[in-house]
């Protein structure tokens, strides 16, 4: 499972004319990623490294009293979640990407909603996209500051 993680200063995603999610003012935006091997554990941990990320800086905090970085989960701070099967094409051969290593839509959209409940879970406001639509996502990224989080299967054995 992969995750591109955008520190943000206010974003919004719209379908159609109607805004469905968003937050004001600081948070992360979460494009959530799912190949045919995650599963609902892999899930959970995606949430908690996301929530778990020192993206942000002393200033963000209503009262900076540390001197590091700090994370979502320790601000309060929202996230934006939304699913990006895109995040899986392979662009190695041509000009046209593939999405074979992307999950279907049946296997992809549980998880994707796996990730969101584990956030809430952890006491996290989460707001989402629209598995499946036609999203417009808007955000200023603050930094910018953007990373790619992976999370794999634990192997067996």
């Amino acid at each position: 499972m992969r995750a591109v993680v955008q520190r943000a200063d206010g974003a919004e995603v719209v379908v159609g004319s109607q805004a469905v999610g968003g937050f004001r003012g600081p948070g992360l935006v979460v494009l959530v990623g799912v190949t045919h091997a995650d599963t609902v554990q892999v899930a959970r941990r995606l949430a908690g490294k996301v929530h778990d990320l020192r993206l942000f800086e002393p200033r963000h905090a209503r009262k900076p009293a540390e001197d590091r970085e700090l994370s979502a989960a320790e601000l309060g701070l929202p996230l934006l979640v939304v699913s990006q099967f895109t995040l899986y094409g392979d662009t190695r051969k041509g000009r046209r990407p593939t999405w074979t290593a992307a999950a279907p839509g049946p296997v992809a959209a549980p998880l994707v909603d796996a990730v969101v409940a584990e956030l809430r879970s952890r006491g996290a406001q989460v707001s989402t996209g629209v598995f499946g639509a036609d999203m417009q996502v808007r955000l200023t990224n603050d930094g910018p500051i953007t990373v790619l989080v992976e999370v794999e299967a634990a192997p067996s054995g």
